[in-house]
């Protein structure tokens, strides 16, 4: 199995930079989340008023590991998705690539990346039930019932329905991807 770019780190590290930079220059303040006091998050900053925080993605400095998800599962994960959910703490991250518009799914906290490794063994699981290549998820788009995923034996970035094999390459490489990305800078309603 290949092992992830050096610059994949990088190059997330940079796409959420930017996605920062655009969104204040078009809004002028940090994205905004709700104000919940049982789900904190290094992300957040300032409170924006009584009922929103603004927070901003936040490079993942404490040990956080997949061997968990790895020795329950009997399986090596490809090595790009560990390093891609490893790099930042983060709210959901909108962005476009060639194919239309999606979200790039990230752990909030620490606690978060607990419930991420529940789902990604989740979902591989239901993919060992069905048979089917090994997939795991990271990011979701427009059409609800389609996310994109790396494929486990090869790291290659795929569309794919929910419960089905993958049925659109979209990259070589999660690398590749995140260099195609622009974000998808909108206001949101809350904003309005």
């Amino acid at each position: 199995m290949k092992t992830t770019s050096p610059q994949l780190k990088v190059n997330i590290l940079s796409f959420s930079e930017i996605f920062i930079e655009e969104y204040q220059l078009k809004l002028n303040h940090l994205p905004l989340v709700e104000i919940d006091e049982q789900w904190p998050s290094p992300c957040l900053q300032d409170k924006f008023d009584d009922s929103f925080m603004c927070w901003r993605p936040n490079e993942i400095t404490v040990k956080i590991s997949f061997e968990n998800i790895e020795n329950a599962l009997n399986l090596t994960l490809h090595a790009s998705i560990k390093e891609y959910f490893s790099t930042i703490f983060s709210e959901s991250i909108p962005a476009t690539c060639s194919e239309g518009h999606l979200q790039l799914l990230f752990a909030w906290s620490e606690d978060d990346f607990s419930r991420l490794q529940e789902n990604l063994i989740g979902h591989v699981l239901m993919k060992q039930k069905l048979k089917q290549e090994i997939t795991l998820f990271f990011a979701v788009t427009d059409d609800e019932s389609i996310m994109l995923s790396v494929k486990n034996d090869n790291g290659e970035v795929w569309a794919e329905r929910v419960g089905c094999e993958p049925h659109k390459k979209i990259a070589d490489s999660l690398n590749e991807f995140i260099t195609s990305l622009k974000p998808d800078i909108y206001i949101e309603s809350s904003e309005n």
